[in-house]
C-alpha cells in the first residue's frame, strides 16, 4: 500500500467528514476503522441538529451554532457527490417543558400557545407543558453516513474496515498506527475513534428505538419533552430516544428501557401507544469529564485528535472538519478551539509518544 499523507483512525461522521475535507484540499488520506464505517455512535444517533439545546455547555454553543449554519452546504456537497438523500428535514422542533419548573428559555425559542401547538401537530398532547418552537433541523444519521462514506470514496479517500488500532506512537519523523491486522505510518495521524479514543474519553451508552405508526405522517416536527425525544423521518418511522448511561462498552438493549421510552413517547403522542417497535439499539457516545470535545494537536508531534463530541458528533462534523484541516495545514483555524485543547487534561493515555 502506498504511504498516505494523513491517516485518520475512526470512520464515524467526524473521521469521514475530516477525510473528505482534507482530500478536497489535496491530501492523500487513508481512514482505518475497527469495524465498518459509521457503525458505532454516528449511525446510532438520533440526528437532531440541536445547536440551541440548553444542555449544551456554554463553551460549546458558539461552535455548535456555527456548525449548524454550515450544514446546508455541507450536506449538499455530500448528497451531490454520493447521490444519496440523507433526509434533511427543516420543519423545526417543538420543545415541551413542565409548567411547574421555572425555566429561562434561549432567545432562539418562540413561545407557543396551546392553540398553535394543536394547529402545528394535531396528534401532540401538550397539556400541562409550556411549549416552544425553534428553527432546528434533523437528518437521518444512517443515510448521512452512507452519503459521507460514498462521497469520500468517490473523492479518492481510502477507507479500510476491520482495521483496529490499539497503539499510536511517534517514530521520530512519522507517526505509526498499529493493531492486530494493521501497521501503517504517515507524517500526520488524527485520532477520531470516539468512545475508543482512550482516557479521558469514555463511552456513554444511549438506547433508542424506531416506532412504526399505523397512520403515516403522524408527526412533522421533532419533539423534545421530559423523558423522551421524538424524531420523525420522511419514511414514516418515528425515532424515540434516549438514555445516557455509564455502562462501559456494553451495547446490550434492555427491554424495560425500550418499553419506558415507548410509553414516554405515547404520553405526548397517544397514537404511538399502538405503534409497533420495528427496531431498537444502543450506541456509545464519546463523553469527556467536562462534556466538551477534544480537538487539536497532542503532545506527540504529528498526532492530532478530534474526539469526545458526546451527543453532538453529527451536528459538529462540518466545523470540526474545517478546523482540524486548518490545523493540519498549519493555518489559523476558522474557529477558536483553545477551550477544546487536549492539553487541558492531565491524562492523555496513548496519545503520548511511547
Amino acid at each position: 500500500m502506498d504511504s498516505p499523507d494523513i491517516i485518520i483512525v475512526g470512520a464515524g461522521i467526524i473521521g469521514i467528514s475530516l477525510a473528505l475535507e482534507l482530500r478536497t484540499r489535496g491530501a492523500a488520506v487513508t481512514v482505518l476503522d475497527r469495524a465498518k464505517p459509521g457503525q458505532e455512535a454516528s449511525s446510532a444517533a438520533a440526528g437532531m441538529l440541536a445547536a440551541s439545546d440548553p444542555e449544551t455547555p456554554a463553551a460549546l454553543r458558539a461552535f455548535a451554532m456555527e456548525s449548524a449554519r454550515l450544514y446546508p452546504e455541507f450536506l449538499g456537497k455530500l448528497e451531490k457527490l454520493s447521490g444519496i438523500d440523507a433526509d434533511y428535514r427543516r420543519q423545526g422542533t417543538i420543545i415541551l417543558q413542565d409548567l411547574n419548573e421555572h425555566y429561562e428559555f434561549p432567545s432562539e425559542w418562540r413561545n407557543l400557545s396551546a392553540t398553535e401547538v394543536a394547529a402545528m401537530e394535531p396528534a401532540l398532547k401538550s397539556d400541562g407543558h409550556a411549549a416552544y418552537w425553534l428553527a432546528e433541523d434533523s437528518v437521518d444519521p444512517v443515510l448521512l453516513m452512507k452519503a459521507a462514506v460514498r462521497a469520500a470514496e468517490i473523492s479518492g479517500v481510502k477507507i479500510l474496515s476491520s482495521s483496529e488500532v490499539n497503539n499510536i506512537r511517534s517514530t521520530g519523523t512519522q507517526v505509526e498506527v498499529a493493531g492486530p491486522d494493521v501497521r501503517l505510518s504517515a507524517k500526520i495521524v488524527i485520532d477520531c475513534r470516539g468512545a475508543w479514543s482512550g482516557a479521558p474519553v469514555v463511552p456513554k451508552k444511549g438506547q433508542m428505538l424506531y416506532l412504526h405508526p399505523q397512520r403515516p405522517g403522524i408527526l412533522q416536527h421533532v419533539v423534545r419533552a421530559p423523558g423522551a425525544y421524538i424524531v420523525p423521518r420522511s419514511s414514516g418511522r418515528i425515532l424515540v430516544g434516549t438514555t445516557v448511561e455509564d455502562a462501559g462498552f456494553d451495547k446490550s438493549v434492555q427491554p424495560k428501557t425500550i418499553e419506558r421510552l415507548h410509553n414516554a413517547a405515547a404520553k405526548y403522542v397517544p397514537e404511538l401507544s399502538s405503534a409497533s417497535v420495528s427496531e431498537s439499539w444502543a450506541g456509545l457516545r464519546p463523553g469527556t469529564p467536562d462534556n466538551l470535545p477534544i480537538m487539536g494537536s497532542t503532545e506527540t508531534p504529528g498526532l492530532f485528535i478530534a474526539s469526545g463530541h458526546f451527543r453532538n458528533g453529527i451536528l459538529l462534523a462540518p466545523l470540526t472538519a474545517a478546523v482540524l484541516a486548518d490545523l493540519v495545514e498549519g493555518k489559523p483555524p476558522v474557529h477558536n478551539i483553545v477551550v477544546f485543547s487536549p492539553t487541558r487534561f492531565a491524562v492523555t493515555n496513548i496519545h503520548k509518544a511511547s
